[in-house]
């Protein structure tokens, strides 16, 4: 729903030439009653140009003679001719204070080796750099690369490590949705026949004798005959 332009200009407009009610007046300019009251004894708001809403289109005719009629009727504006998009305000870069702006290669060099994952609007919005020079520090053509060293960008007060941890897992939230979409999955899992037959020698083989018992040759020899051998590796 759209909004009331100049809402006391517009209420100043109403008092003089109409015969609505203060609430009336009050509940379509979305002000007080006592407020549209002070309007009207020239108390409050005194010098303000009245604004015509069915000039400017806010408020129809029609609409204003069907309140005038019944105290009771509380105004509708008027829907707009056209409909204007909302303007989408650009995120600009992160501000980083001029004794930081030396250190920043620093940290964006420890991101890149630490954190491939991150895109480079990622980095860019953590440290506040452009694209170019994240490209420039990955391609080691940066005019300073030769002192460039990998610094953790929380230790430098250049982001949080909650923005960092965000960003990470955003990030790893990303590749696993690609890796499943492009339907990579882990290694195999090895066979367990070898392991169940390891198992199964194992459980069938001569528990040692009591103590004080002799071993007899011939009775270990055959009860080893019926174990089955482990395959080999």
């Amino acid at each position: 729903m759209s909004r009331l332009l100049m809402p006391k200009a517009t209420a100043v407009w109403l008092v003089e030439n109409t015969a609505l009610t203060f609430d009336q007046i009050a509940d379509f300019c979305e002000l007080h009653p006592l407020q549209v009251k002070g309007i009207a004894d020239g108390d409050v708001d005194m010098g303000i140009k009245g604004l015509d809403p069915v000039a400017n289109g806010q408020l129809t005719r029609a609409e204003l003679e069907k309140a005038e009629k019944d105290p009771a009727y509380r105004l509708r504006m008027a829907k707009p001719a056209f409909e204007m998009p909302e303007a989408k305000s650009r995120r600009s870069p992160r501000y980083t204070p001029v004794s930081k702006r030396q250190e920043r290669p620093d940290a964006i060099y420890w991101l890149l080796r630490n954190h491939p994952e991150l895109t480079d609007a990622q980095v860019s919005k953590l440290v506040g750099t452009t694209k170019s020079t994240i490209q420039s520090i990955r391609d080691r053509t940066h005019w300073n690369a030769s002192n460039i060293k990998p610094v953790d960008p929380v230790s430098l007060g250049l982001c949080s490590q909650i923005e960092l941890d965000a960003a990470v897992m955003k990030a790893a939230d990303r590749l696993a949705r690609e890796n499943e979409k492009a339907g990579i999955e882990g290694a195999p899992l090895k066979p367990i026949e070898p392991a169940l037959n390891l198992r199964t020698a194992a459980s069938q083989r001569p528990e040692p004798p009591a103590e004080g018992k002799s071993l007899d040759a011939d009775s270990v020899f055959s009860k080893l005959k019926g174990v089955p051998q482990a395959p080999e590796t």
